[in-house]
């Protein structure tokens, strides 16, 4: 009796595991939706991009936003923008949102990346 209480106290969370997502993990890469943008100066007073400075911005949409907001926990309180329909979460040089004002695409991940130094910066403003 003890050995098939050990036996199902294993077994059982197993189906657990892969309950997130849609197929089975296979080390591969998976496309997503996303946009980037890329200049020199500061995010806020951004100008044309230059020889000497080059930066990118990234913004990524929806399963792959989703995913990563909820990897990154737990919500700002006294963010820029927080409220009760904008929960934002931060770690790091990444920043994730869900509004959900936003129906068609509530999760949004800004980054960003300096392309002459290859180290990350944020990708908002705010």
């Amino acid at each position: 009796m003890k050995k098939l209480l050990i036996m199902l106290a294993v077994a059982l969370p197993l189906p657990l595991l892969h309950a997130n997502t849609d197929k089975p993990w296979d080390g591969g890469y998976t496309t997503y939706k996303g946009r980037y943008f890329v200049y020199s100066n500061e995010l806020g007073e951004q100008q044309p991009p230059t020889r000497q400075d080059r930066k990118m911005a990234f913004l990524i949409e929806g399963k792959i936003a989703k995913e990563m907001f909820e990897s990154i926990g737990p919500d700002l309180k006294s963010a820029c923008g927080a409220s009760a329909r904008l929960r934002i979460r931060e770690k790091g040089d990444l920043e994730c949102t869900l509004d959900k004002d936003t129906p068609s695409s509530p999760y949004t991940c800004r980054f960003g990346l300096n392309l002459k130094t290859g180290k990350s910066i944020p990708g908002s403003t705010c």
